[in-house]
């Protein structure tokens, strides 16, 4: 997996607004099954996930730049990228919220919604 920096700015949005604005950007590129997971009693890693599908390559590198472009102007921290739509998985990191945009298959295979299953599902959209 290659690893990318991207300044998005110095100032945070509180987590549970963060995630939000994440699940109502991802739905705008017709992202599939997606799924908010709270992490805040499970991980110190985050405070939340959100896991989606892209159908394609293409649609997870949609899903990924809109991130990207939408959320540098909204006070988010610095994001690391890791994976590249090509692999069928890239992980946004965004501090509090990590978002996993994964392919169908990919997705099948890691089955993180197993592996962090006992974290509240805050919401699902399929």
């Amino acid at each position: 997996m290659t690893t990318t920096n991207f300044l998005i700015s110095e100032a945070t949005l509180e987590a549970n607004e963060l995630v939000h604005k994440v699940v109502d950007i991802i739905e705008g590129k017709k992202a599939t099954n997606i799924i908010g997971l709270d992490m805040r009693n499970v991980t110190l890693l985050a405070d939340y996930y959100v896991l989606c599908d892209g159908s394609s390559p293409r649609q997870i590198r949609a899903i990924t730049d809109e991130l990207l472009e939408k959320l540098k102007f909204e006070g988010t921290r610095l994001a690391v990228i890791e994976g590249t739509p090509e692999s069928g998985w890239t992980l946004i990191d965004f501090g509090s919220v990590i978002v996993h945009v994964f392919s169908p298959q990919q997705r099948a295979y890691y089955q993180l919604e197993e592996l962090w299953q006992d974290a509240p599902i805050m919401m699902r959209m399929l």
